[in-house]
């Protein structure tokens, strides 16, 4: 491993896109802080920090942890690269129900800028349709308990507010674009990253406080808890590597076929079906339709919160919320794989270009078989993916730590997305390094990336 990373620096066209992917990360995270006008961010802070302690993890805590708490600040960034996210997944889904759509993804690297050019196009309407709304979120101060977050509200505060979080999302879509062609790595993911990572050391100052190594009398947590919690941190992180990289290889075989004097096929290879087929996008849909219930009745007028009831159910992350969350994991899992893994249309490809599965008819039953098969290396990974997603909650009940942010450091969606990216990344410097005859970061075999 440090061999491979010595030889990281030793390619010149290597380490200079490493040094522009840290470039670009580093104004991405200057932007965090730059505040957007007309909002009185040390107030809309307290108000976050506030409704964290008294009503856990809401939807808006999601966003603001993968915004690395720019949604707290309100800075340029506030929107984060989450509505480019929600276009793209949206598009994959179209594009997988709409004929038209189908037809230009097969249409290779033009068709793909087409659909592309569409994504951008919904991130835009996207990103002015949150602004708006926000905006006149912010506006109210009924919202914030009679705080007032904005002194000057109006329609030029609104028009203002959403040209600002809209720039400042294509800005980030830009900078994620720059990373992917100039630097290393898939731009969006490591913008991800860059700001889960940016809230672990305030999780670790956390878990200091709570630890109070050098005041026993201050001292919430047991040694013997930070030392349990570590080692599970650990024990979670090599679960993570070893789930990503799974995958059921079934074997194929092409038939010979002679035209004129040469034969062609007749090799043996293998259709991989990975266990985690929806990655993070599984758990992350999970989470926000069950956080969207108790995030809208936190909003509404004490009144009509019809929603009470079902918002102290899911905030006490008890058996019924942690039931609810992996249940939807499961439907979300088999959902997403319905639209991108398509068993009919890889068995007729088989068929057309000579190749069949050992002991499996052409067609219609190949079809069938990898239906089959990917159902249930879907339910294990589903049920890899629920115990990840609901590990946090474990955390909070067992070690008695009473903050999600410093439990979601030990497993959730932060910990899928860090091993993650940080394999992808690995595995594309390898690439690099491979090529040019020098050792990746393993001594037998290479590392294998999420796609």
């Amino acid at each position: 491993m440090l061999e491979g990373l010595i030889n990281v620096f030793k390619v010149e066209e290597l380490k200079r896109k490493i040094l522009i992917t840290l470039s670009l990360l580093i104004v991405y995270r200057t932007g965090c802080f730059v505040p957007t006008p007309g909002v009185d961010t040390f107030a809309l802070s307290q108000f976050f920090e506030k409704i964290s302690k008294t009503q856990g993890q809401t939807l808006l805590g999601m966003v603001n942890l993968f915004t690395g708490g720019a949604l707290t600040r309100l800075s340029l960034f506030a929107l984060g690269i989450m509505p480019y996210i929600s276009s793209s997944i949206i598009m994959q889904l179209l594009t997988a129900v709409v004929p038209a759509l189908e037809r230009m993804a097969k249409e290779g690297k033009a068709g793909y800028e087409k659909i592309n050019q569409y994504t951008r196009y919904l991130t835009f309407f996207l990103c002015a349709v949150q602004g708006l709304f926000l905006s006149l979120w912010l506006e109210n101060p009924n919202n914030f308990q009679g705080i007032i977050i904005v002194p000057n509200p109006g329609l030029l505060f609104k028009f203002i507010t959403i040209l600002t979080l809209t720039c400042g999302t294509v800005f980030i879509m830009w900078l994620g674009e720059q990373i992917q062609e100039r630097g290393v790595g898939n731009g969006i993911s490591l913008i991800i990253m860059a700001s889960i990572i940016s809230r672990v050391p305030s999780s670790l100052h956390q878990l200091w406080l709570l630890w109070s190594p050098f005041d026993a009398s201050q001292r919430q947590i047991h040694t013997l808890t930070v030392v349990a919690l570590l080692a599970l941190w650990f024990a979670v992180v090599m679960a993570v590597i070893l789930f990503t990289q799974a995958q059921r290889r079934i074997p194929v075989q092409y038939g010979r076929r002679v035209v004129g004097r040469k034969v062609y096929g007749g090799q043996s290879t293998y259709l991989p079906i990975r266990v985690d087929t929806s990655g993070v996008i599984a758990i992350i849909f999970a989470q926000s339709v069950i956080l969207f219930p108790a995030t809208l009745a936190t909003f509404l007028p004490q009144k009509i919160r019809f929603m009470s009831f079902l918002q102290s159910v899911l905030q006490e992350r008890g058996l019924w919320y942690n039931l609810i969350f992996m249940i939807l994991i499961i439907f979300f899992m088999y959902f997403y794989t319905a639209m991108v893994f398509n068993p009919v249309e890889i068995g007729n490809n088989l068929k057309k270009y000579g190749g069949f599965i050992p002991g499996i008819r052409p067609g219609k039953p190949t079809a069938e078989y990898l239906d089959f098969v990917a159902t249930r290396i879907v339910f294990v990974g589903a049920l890899y993916i629920c115990a990840i997603a609901v590990l946090p909650n474990v955390i909070m009940h067992i070690f008695k730590v009473h903050s999600y942010e410093l439990a979601s450091f030990f497993g959730g969606t932060t910990i899928l997305i860090m091993v993650g990216v940080i394999l992808d990344t690995m595995r594309q410097i390898e690439g690099q390094l491979l090529i040019r005859h020098y050792k990746g970061f393993i001594k037998e075999g290479t590392l294998k990336g999420r796609r």
